[in-house]
């Protein structure tokens, strides 16, 4: 099966094989593979030893992106969230529940936040302490870009914390450009093409020091996983992790580093992305976003205008042809998005269009132009 989902992604053998054994996740074997795999995380943030820290979390990105906002964020303190896409509004949710107060700066989920739209929001509310901005929004496919944004957050003296969990280890950032960034986070499991179930924060170390006291949680205390770094080791976790899925990713930051690391996984996605962007329109299907704001990671469609044209019958026609993409959509209009990301190629892609082609045909779809 050709796994076109934005997260958890197609693997590489080597890395489920690291899955296979049982592992102690305190042995002293195993402490140095954890401590090395902080270590390369931290350099491919673009961290300094003694500045930067890897602060890891089990679970999804959603948890350790709420254990970020908690740490960083004083409870009752002010966060902008740029809203474009819906994983703007989870995170929005996250900070709202985590009793933090969300100023929303809304834009369509089908174009970038601009740094004008960004400086205004900021000049409007000096009560504002940080900025919290989605890398990629998964759900359209759009790149919201630090390299713009980062430096208005700095100029106007605040904070930023950039989820990059669907885009980190392709999409190019690196905190040594960023000293407004107190952390960007990430997962195993999306673009560094590991097993899921294990969520980074690299952090700036006086930051971090500075939150002691702000999560008003013990679990998503980032501060305190750094308090046990110190005491306890850095090849050693607070609470159980799930140590199959660590041993994967020291296997999958190898295969990274093999590729050629950030600029040649950005290549092999950015031609996926052009390979399935094209594809799709000369199946006479409409694209959601305009080329020139495609990012590399997911390709969203319209779904086609034709009666005959029906979300879930459209995935199990695919399915039946080997290819698995998402069931559902979270943009404004229908649509479908499929994944560009993982261990997959160009001629993985061009087998999906053809699969898209056939899977149309088989359904009665003429009319394919947007719904």
């Amino acid at each position: 099966m050709l796994l076109l989902i934005p997260g958890p992604v197609q693997t590489r053998p080597e890395t489920r094989a690291a899955m296979a054994a049982d592992i102690a996740p305190w042995d002293h074997d195993f402490r140095p593979v954890y401590s090395g795999i902080r270590e390369r995380v931290r350099d491919l943030a673009g961290g300094d030893e003694g500045v930067h820290a890897t602060l890891p979390l089990q679970g999804c990105g959603h948890f350790i992106m709420e254990a970020t906002l908690r740490s960083f964020i004083p409870a009752g303190g002010k966060v902008l969230i740029p809203l474009n896409g819906s994983y703007a509004e989870r995170a929005a949710r996250l900070a709202r529940e985590a009793g933090r107060q969300v100023v929303a700066l809304r834009g369509p989920d089908t174009r970038p936040v601009t740094p004008v739209e960004v400086a205004a929001a900021l000049a409007a509310d000096p009560g504002i302490s940080h900025v919290a901005m989605i890398h990629n929004e998964t759900g359209s496919g759009i790149v919201n870009d630090p390299a713009a944004i980062g430096p208005v957050v700095r100029a106007a003296g605040r904070r930023l914390i950039l989820d990059s969990v669907s885009g980190f280890g392709a999409l190019p950032f690196s905190l040594a450009d960023h000293p407004e960034c107190d952390a960007v986070v990430f997962t195993s499991g999306k673009c560094l093409e590991g097993m899921p179930g294990i969520g980074f924060a690299v952090a700036r170390i006086d930051r971090v020091e500075a939150a002691a006291g702000n999560a008003g949680s013990w679990a998503f205390d980032l501060a305190d996983v750094y308090r046990h770094a110190l005491r306890a080791g850095w090849g050693s976790f607070r609470f159980t992790p799930p140590v199959q899925a660590l041993a994967a990713f020291a296997v999958a930051l190898d295969l990274h580093a093999a590729e050629g690391g950030q600029p040649a996984r950005l290549a092999r996605y950015t031609e996926n992305m052009r390979v399935l962007y094209e594809g799709v329109q000369a199946l006479g299907l409409t694209p959601y976003l305009e080329a020139r704001h495609q990012g590399p990671v997911i390709v969203t469609v319209h779904q086609p205008a034709d009666a005959g044209f029906e979300l879930q019958r459209f995935v199990d026609a695919l399915k039946a042809r080997g290819v698995l993409i998402s069931n559902f959509h979270n943009t404004k209009a229908p649509t479908f998005r499929v994944g560009c990301i993982g261990a997959v190629t160009p001629e993985d892609m061009r087998r999906a269009v053809r699969a898209m082609g056939e899977a149309l045909d088989a359904l009665g779809v003429r009319r394919r132009e947007a719904a």
